[in-house]
């Protein structure tokens, strides 16, 4: 798969902590169905996803850490999603600020959720853009197209550029 990965750019102290073992991997609708017996609040408030190197979707209860989901390594994709209590996916989002990602990823999210048989949106319903600012080394969400440090007021990219750091 040729797809850009994201390594993690969230707190040192959440990186280098322990970790126990990594999201769950669904790879087809009855994965997606047990695990979601074991985690039902995915239906009403969400949960943790990473699509993992290999393009395997992994899920996590949502107040998980992305980087716990992934194993600690680096991912295609990273967000959150919520599901029908028939495993449909309702929202799907780029959300993670540990590894920031673009929403260009969003063609990686969907072939994941298309090979575990889990039919997916046209899109994510909601998108966020991330930035660093270069001059504070702040992470910024983009709010109205306003690409202006909330830290320092300093000018930032509009590319994504949180390129390889771990």
């Amino acid at each position: 798969m040729d797809a850009r990965r994201y390594h993690y750019v969230g707190p040192d102290a959440i990186r280098d902590r322990p970790r126990g073992e990594p999201g769950a991997v669904i790879g087809s609708p009855a994965d997606l169905a047990g695990w979601l017996v074991g985690c039902p609040e995915a239906t009403t408030e969400g949960a943790t996803y990473v699509v993992d190197d290999r393009g395997a979707l992994r899920l996590a209860p949502r107040r998980s850490e992305h980087i716990d989901c992934a194993g600690g390594g680096t991912v295609l994709a990273a967000g959150e999603i919520r599901f029908s209590r028939h495993g449909a996916v309702l929202e799907v989002s780029n959300q993670s600020t540990g590894y920031c990602p673009d929403p260009d990823c969003w063609p990686v999210v969907a072939a994941a959720l298309r090979s575990a048989g889990v039919a997916a949106p046209v899109g994510f319903t909601r998108r966020f853009v991330f930035r660093r600012c270069f001059t504070c080394g702040q992470i910024n969400l983009i709010k109205d197209d306003w690409y202006v440090c909330a830290a320092c007021d300093a000018d930032l990219p509009r590319a994504w550029n949180f390129a390889s750091t771990g």
